[in-house]
């Protein structure tokens, strides 16, 4: 190779290596920008998917939910028959076992949409589950268990509606 041709040979390589650095730059530049729209979509998408569970799981909560102010408001109806039922006495009359049915096919219908009875008598005393109104002594009975019910409580798929109010047996 002459003198002229390594000249020539030199500016192209150096004319070309300009346009080629600028496109290595452009090149890494565009890479540059494809990561962070890639974590951007990322994130985006498990944003969405967060969001899409915490809908389902709010849809599931009001779901199981959605007749607990119905069976809040018909709590005093099972107070009532309750209250029949104890004052109607042990005998059997018709009058008391059209109580019965009533109250269980109230109860069968209030089961069925998720309400729980809680009736704790000779249970230990439960603060989450239980209002004591009065500690008595009480022989026989175990110290802090549940001797006497003055109303029943109850819970809606496990979420407490009502507590039961209760006498306690007194530690000794």
């Amino acid at each position: 190779m002459n003198q002229d041709q390594s000249d020539i040979a030199s500016q192209t390589s150096t004319g070309e290596q300009a346009p080629a650095d600028a496109l290595q730059q452009q090149v890494e530049s565009l890479h540059n920008e494809l990561a962070l729209l890639k974590a951007e979509s990322l994130r985006e998408r498990a944003d969405l998917d967060n969001q899409r569970k915490r809908v389902a799981r709010d849809v599931e909560q009001a779901r199981r939910f959605a007749n607990e102010k119905l069976l809040g408001e018909l709590l005093p109806v099972f107070d009532s028959l309750d209250a029949g039922l104890a004052a109607a006495g042990t005998d059997p009359s018709p009058l008391r076992e059209g109580l019965e049915l009533t109250y269980k096919q109230l109860l069968k219908v209030a089961a069925d949409n998720g309400l729980t009875l809680l009736d704790p008598t000779g249970q230990p005393f439960n603060p989450d589950h239980h209002q004591a109104i009065s500690q008595v002594d009480a022989p026989g009975a175990a110290p802090g268990s549940v001797v006497q019910v003055f109303q029943k409580g109850y819970q809606l798929n496990d979420r407490l509606l009502r507590p039961a109010l209760v006498v306690v047996a007194r530690d000794a």
